[in-house]
């Protein structure tokens, strides 16, 4: 048994072409790719290095200590 593809080979030739065209790298060919591959990393690091100022500065001042 055999299953029909999810694209026609046209199309699929197509874009092997065109993705195999590109001087970019890699990862950034696509269209979202850029915001996948960059910006999902900086808004982690801006969030953490946020989480730890935040907990170096409460530790500094004895912010949220129990008693």
């Amino acid at each position: 048994m055999t299953e029909s593809p999810f694209l026609p080979r046209e199309r699929l030739f197509k874009q092997q072409q065109y993705f195999q065209s590109l001087s970019k790298h890699t990862h950034l060919k696509g269209r979202h790719d850029a915001i996948i591959s960059v910006g999902i990393p900086l808004a982690l690091a801006a969030s953490s290095l946020f989480l730890i100022g935040r907990g170096v500065y409460n530790m500094s001042h004895g912010i949220g200590k129990k008693q």
